[in-house]
């Protein structure tokens, strides 16, 4: 494996401490619902998820970062930035991605330094307080000055979502590691699945969500029992 995989991969880690696992990003309304109760109502909702969620929006927007790099276009990301910010109804979810961007661009400065213009250029834009900030967005940076290609990034970024959403499923669900392990298998295989057809849409179709997951999310802001932030 190429060095430059294993760096984006570690970016990708669920251990990577930039705070996902303190998120649930609608999960913890579905299961105070009693909507998901165990193993398979979770396996549902997340391939539900990456259907609608992952495949219009964050999966999407790596698809649109890469390709709008690839032409030197770096002033698209910021485009992306205002239409995924805008497209999220729940403030929280959008603080929470917000939160997330800052923490994983701080990192990644502190472990390579400067040298990447893009991912340079957009900080700029997000601790001006320009633009909001999105995960996504500084992943696909990243991955293209690492040289990877479009499919890897969204691959790889799907398994970051992926990974720590079943990590904080266990956390909460009554869901076992072992359980755990292969539903996120499972998603993984849909995820190489689902970029050929997020690959055909356009920035069109970048935000569009499901409206039960929107709600969820929306919900979750004034929930009273929390274990996580969004």
């Amino acid at each position: 494996m190429r060095k430059e995989l294993l760096e984006a991969f570690q970016i990708c880690d669920s251990t990577f401490p930039i705070g996902t696992f303190n998120h649930s990003f609608g999960m913890e309304n579905y299961l105070s619902r009693r909507v998901i109760r165990k193993a398979p109502q979770f396996r549902e909702w997340l391939m539900h998820y990456f259907w609608f969620q992952y495949h219009y929006g964050e999966g999407l927007l790596v698809i649109l970062c890469m390709r709008a790099l690839d032409e030197g276009k770096e002033d698209a990301l910021l485009e992306y930035d205002t239409i995924i910010n805008r497209s999220v109804a729940a403030s929280e979810t959008r603080e929470g991605s917000r939160l997330i961007a800052t923490q994983m661009l701080t990192l990644i400065h502190r472990m390579y330094g400067d040298g990447f213009p893009a991912l340079e250029h957009y900080a700029e834009k997000v601790e001006g307080n320009s633009f909001s900030g999105n995960p996504a967005i500084v992943f696909s940076a990243f991955a293209h000055e690492k040289g990877i290609n479009c499919r890897d990034a969204f691959e790889l970024y799907g398994y970051s979502v992926a990974s720590t959403l079943v990590q904080n499923a266990v956390r909460s669900v009554p869901l076992g590691q072992r359980e755990g392990q292969v539903i996120l298998h499972e998603v993984l295989l849909f995820i190489s699945d689902l970029y050929e057809q997020t690959a055909r849409l356009d920035v069109e179709d970048l935000g569009a969500s499901a409206p039960g997951l929107e709600l969820a999310q929306i919900c979750h802001e004034t929930q009273e029992a929390r274990l996580f932030m969004s």
